[in-house]
């Protein structure tokens, strides 16, 4: 059963429903209604500033019938219907998350474990079949990236890999780049030795959020695929040694990449970073890309070193590694701001090519939400 009340100032909207109380403030209630006055019908932005709300908006009355509650609103005398279920959803009287590091509830954390389970699609199946393509889009959300199997083996197929979720981001790279064995390279990623577990790019804002790779020729013993949950790496330090955590996520480490002629790129950015109620945003991790560190205090640095240390420690431990071979027609998707990737050394017979792009998260994100949407209307009808 469904109840629902106001104070005697109309300032607050209360919800009552078996799973507990759920309190709501006028102004959000105004701020958030869905009628046609004060949405757009076709894409629901709104069509009206904070500063059209009067400020002295309250609540003058409230009718139930099932799950649609009717508010009545002073001084406009404007009702809106707002959806339950919708409310309970976008609920915010909730406590305050206490430990900062913390991840939602649609993100799973995981180490080594996750050999079993690594999440894999197929290529030719998800091209052809939007639901197959959803599920694994899942996966790559809760995990943080995803395997590709059963691709074409075609010079810029990696494109085809996008397309399915987003837009390739252009940098100085180009469209793509090329990973095999160069003589005298400018990147340490063209050559045969083996790399840490990092990052891409950290020196770029933003930084690119997603990155492709993807198996062209693969006939090279060893060359490994690696990836690391940064997240889990990051709460692990904080489980271990909380000062270690605060250092590497209160101060910045600054990065910079200038191996070419007319790029001097730069970035400023801590290498855990925090949302300002103690959610883990982001991990940066590359000692390639590492410049000096001028932002932490002279009597933080010690501390702050022995940290980045650690944390180190930690990404290079096996328990927190999953490993893969990537063939010719194989790919993966990482999400480039959580899971640090590597890749094993490998010799210097036979050969190894890769080809690497960069996208961007929301594409994923939105490809995403708008499947699982559609499916929910889909459902409803």
């Amino acid at each position: 059963m469904l109840d629902a009340t106001t104070d005697p100032t109309g300032q607050i909207l209360t919800l009552t429903n078996p799973d507990g109380r759920h309190r709501f403030h006028a102004m959000w209630l105004r701020d958030n209604a869905w009628d046609a006055d004060t949405r757009a019908p076709g894409n629901g932005q709104r069509l009206i500033a904070l500063r059209d709300i009067p400020a002295d908006t309250h609540i003058t009355g409230i009718s139930v019938t099932g799950a649609q509650i009717d508010v009545t609103f002073g001084p406009e005398d404007k009702t809106i219907a707002f959806d339950a279920d919708w409310l309970l959803q976008h609920a915010y009287d909730r406590p305050a998350p206490v430990a900062k590091g913390w991840v939602s509830a649609g993100i799973e954390p995981w180490d080594a474990r996750l050999i079993n389970t690594v999440p894999v699609g197929n290529f030719a199946e998800m091209a052809q079949n939007k639901h197959a393509l959803r599920d694994w889009l899942a996966l790559v959300n809760r995990y943080g990236f995803g395997k590709l199997e059963n691709g074409p083996v075609e010079d810029g197929a990696l494109f085809k890999v996008v397309d399915l979720f987003g837009y390739v981001r252009e940098t100085n790279y180009g469209r793509k780049f090329e990973v095999r064995t160069e003589v005298n390279p400018t990147n340490l990623a063209f050559t045969g030795l083996g790399l840490q577990a990092h990052t891409d790019n950290p020196y770029r804002d933003p930084v690119p959020s997603v990155q492709v790779l993807y198996c062209l020729e693969s006939s090279a013993a060893g060359g490994e695929n690696m990836v690391v949950d940064g997240f889990a790496c990051a709460q692990r330090l904080r489980d271990e040694n909380p000062d270690y955590f605060t250092a590497l996520s209160s101060f910045c480490a600054r990065f910079e990449y200038a191996g070419e002629d007319g790029v001097c790129l730069t970035s400023r950015r801590p290498m855990i970073e925090l949302a300002p109620d103690g959610e883990l945003v982001a991990v940066r991790f590359n000692n390639r890309s590492l410049a000096a560190i001028t932002d932490v205090p002279f009597d933080q640095m010690q501390t702050y070193y022995a940290a980045y240390r650690r944390l180190g420690e930690i990404i290079d431990d096996p328990a927190m590694e999953v490993t893969f071979r990537l063939e010719p027609g194989e790919a993966f998707v990482v999400d480039n701001t959580r899971v640090l990737h590597a890749r094993k050394a490998y010799s210097g017979t036979g050969t190894r090519w890769l080809q690497g792009c960069y996208s961007d998260k929301d594409g994923l994100r939105s490809t995403y939400a708008a499947m699982c949407r559609a499916d929910s209307l889909e459902a409803a009808e």
